[in-house]
């Protein structure tokens, strides 16, 4: 009877263990992009939920304020993801202190608008190399650090479904992002390495306040609200609890999907 009652509390204590468990306790996570917006708000929970985080930002004065306001469990790693050599540094940073890489969020993206009959050549190559380019070294360099079993996110957009004035190479670049989701989850598969999209609808961030003036912002946001079902914009941490779920557990079997976050806007 004492035998049977002790093993009962045991079984009581670890079921009360895993209950309070967090859900990344002990993950080695990275995200592009992370000194604002919604990387800044999936660094925040993230680490909330036990996770390592290393963030990589192009301004190091910006990042070094966002792993302050993150807190213990995140490390600030500067460099610009069109550039390989910036991310061979974060991979060599990160091989030296963990040695392995169990969920990346590949968010870093810049969105500058340019209607057709004025979109220059620099600025195709610049939304390329950071919004393709940029994604496809991100996850390709980061591979030999991932376990099996690993989850990799994508940041691309809800534009992308939608025919928007001036979002032509924007929209183009996040295409590409659902494009290759597809591809590698099926390169991976062998691995278990789990390969979602993220698609926001129209989030807040500071990336809007390269698509205009204050009057040209304003107009958008209003337009964007007015068709959206949920009659407003989206905030940085309701995309970063969708990120959440598709790098957890909570996902196992998921991959290869694209979770549109945007209030219902693309769906109607």
């Amino acid at each position: 009877m004492y035998i049977h009652l002790l093993s009962m509390n045991q079984t009581k204590l670890l079921q009360q263990r895993n209950e309070i468990m967090k859900k990344l306790e002990g993950k080695v996570a990275v995200i592009t992009g992370g000194s604002t917006g919604i990387g800044l708000a999936t660094a925040k929970r993230f680490t909330s939920e036990g996770a390592h985080v290393y963030i990589t930002g192009r301004r190091q004065s910006e990042l070094d304020e966002s792993v302050k306001e993150i807190g213990d469990n995140a490390i600030g790693v500067q460099g610009d993801v069109s550039n390989l050599a910036d991310l061979d540094r974060l991979y060599d940073t990160i091989k030296q202190q963990k040695d392995q890489i169990d969920i990346l969020f590949a968010n870093a993206g810049v969105a500058e608008l340019s209607p057709l009959g004025q979109i220059t050549e620099a600025h195709f190559d610049k939304t390329f190399d950071i919004n393709v380019k940029g994604t496809l070294f991100t996850v390709q360099k980061a591979l030999p650090l991932m376990p099996d079993g690993a989850s990799i996110v994508v940041n691309a957009s809800v534009a992308s479904f939608k025919g928007l004035p001036a979002f032509g190479v924007y929209a183009a670049t996040k295409a590409a992002l659902r494009s290759f989701a597809r591809s590698w989850s099926v390169d991976l598969k062998d691995r278990k390495i789990r390969v979602n999209v993220i698609s926001p609808g129209m989030v807040i961030t500071p990336i809007w306040n390269g698509l205009g003036n204050d009057q040209q912002i304003d107009e958008m946001k209003s337009q964007f609200a007015g068709i959206t079902p949920l009659g407003r914009p989206g905030t940085p941490d309701e995309i970063a609890k969708a990120v959440e779920f598709l790098a957890s557990n909570d996902s196992s079997y998921v991959t290869g999907i694209e979770l549109s976050v945007d209030g219902g806007w693309a769906q109607i």
